[in-house]
């Protein structure tokens, strides 16, 4: 069975194909520059990699239709092509940000699904649409194939009540359905049952924090293969400070900044969401890589000079309130889950960002964490698992890659196998 993984942004289109019989991925890709440029032209950009070989042209792509065929004529290229025809792909994967309140699960493309989807729209506008163009332009070039749409969002709908309502008025949760909805849930969902399988456990017996950490973070509390709760709420922008974002605040916060400095909505929308984070407490970077170099006194953002003393001590305070706050919320979750059992880290600063992982790690002996500092240092741009605890933590501390792509082809495998 081969199944191809899309992944649709508003001008760009991702994709895998896997052999899902071996779970080995066959070639990849990505359309770039889709609807842009000269109005005649609309020069778009494919990079398609295979066999250890990258092929990248400009073409004309003035939507995702034309993108999606541009896909499936590399695929099947007889010279950088890995399948014959269309007919060998049975299905597509969907990768969709946002389920709202209608999507718990992994469901089977029709129009009554479709229309639920537009639902979302309201709930992540960028990613909806760029979704809704992207699964528009597959079923234009593959319409006979069925197409699954995983999302996001549905891993983390077990939180309980408690976890997911917010403080405000009932009547605003009914009418507008605002509760925490989490993010980055594949992620969670795959690394979590990587790492009860290094447990050597059942997941449904384990109790495993998930640290999704990148240029957008969340935090997820994993009690049996279920969540508990997470750190991103109604929208990405709750939880953890990240890259540009300014994660949890004082809700006053908003408004007092509005009136001073007479911000519109969107305007403090924009602030909050590419102003913040580390990007607003540095003053120079939101790249974690330059935050590091700065601390080591080396050169920032590629420019040939050292770090100034006041980019070294802004560095050192928007790390150090990264690490306090994953700190803050281990702490919690554990709680909440009544123990743990492992901690994972994952995404581009989890698994490449040694010194954040130590930051983290220390001193947390009183729950048991022990990391083993001389294997963490060396784990960074690795492709498998790695244990960074020492063989006395009473808590199992790791490295997982994460694998998006994997697990939305294999729930499409899995709901195409039933039809």
């Amino acid at each position: 069975m081969k199944v191809l993984v899309v992944n649709a942004g508003s001008s760009s289109l991702k994709y895998q194909l896997f052999d899902m019989d071996t779970e080995t991925v066959l070639a990849k890709g990505i359309c770039e520059r889709i609807g842009t440029g000269s109005p005649a032209g609309c020069e778009g950009l494919i990079e398609h990699k295979v066999n250890g070989r990258v092929y990248k042209k400009s073409i004309p792509m003035p939507d995702h239709a034309v993108a999606m065929q541009t896909t499936v004529d590399y695929l099947t290229d007889p010279e950088c092509g890995c399948i014959s025809g269309m007919d060998e792909i049975d299905a597509v994967g969907h990768r969709v940000v946002h389920g709202g309140p209608y999507f718990f699960e992994s469901v089977l493309l029709n129009e009554d699904v479709l229309e639920k989807l537009k639902l979302c729209h309201d709930f992540a506008p960028l990613h909806t649409d760029a979704h809704i163009m992207g699964i528009q332009g597959c079923l234009t070039v593959l319409p006979d194939k069925p197409q699954i749409l995983v999302f996001d969002t549905a891993f983390h709908q077990t939180m309980p009540e408690k976890a997911y309502m917010y403080g405000v008025s009932y009547d605003m949760y009914e009418k507008y359905k605002i509760r925490r909805y989490g993010a980055h849930g594949t992620s969670h969902r795959y690394v979590s049952q990587e790492m009860a399988r290094l447990l050597g456990r059942d997941v449904k017996d384990t109790k495993i924090i998930t640290c999704h950490i990148g240029n957008g973070s969340s935090i997820a509390a994993v009690d049996g293969g279920r969540v508990v709760d997470t750190s991103m709420g109604f929208t990405p922008l709750d939880g953890l400070i990240m890259g540009t974002r300014c994660g949890s605040i004082d809700p006053a916060i908003v408004t007092y900044i509005m009136e001073r400095e007479g911000y519109s909505v969107d305007e403090m929308n924009d602030y909050m969401n590419k102003k913040c984070g580390c990007l607003g407490l540095s003053g120079f970077s939101s790249d974690s890589r330059d935050l590091e170099a700065a601390i080591a006194g080396h050169t920032v953002s590629g420019e040939p000079y050292e770090a100034t003393p006041e980019q070294i001590h802004r560095a050192k305070i928007a790390t150090s309130v990264l690490a306090y706050q994953i700190q803050k919320y281990i702490g919690a979750y554990t709680a909440a889950m009544n123990g743990l059992d492992a901690i994972v880290f994952t995404a581009g600063m989890g698994e490449n960002n040694p010194e954040m992982r130590e930051r983290v790690c220390s001193n947390m002996d009183y729950f048991g964490i022990k990391l083993d500092k001389a294997v963490n240092s060396k784990v960074h741009n690795q492709s498998k698992n790695v244990e960074l605890s020492t063989p006395d933590s009473k808590v199992k501390v790791y490295v997982i890659p994460t694998n998006e792509e994997l697990m939305i082809a294999r729930d499409t495998k899995a709901i195409i196998s039933t039809l």
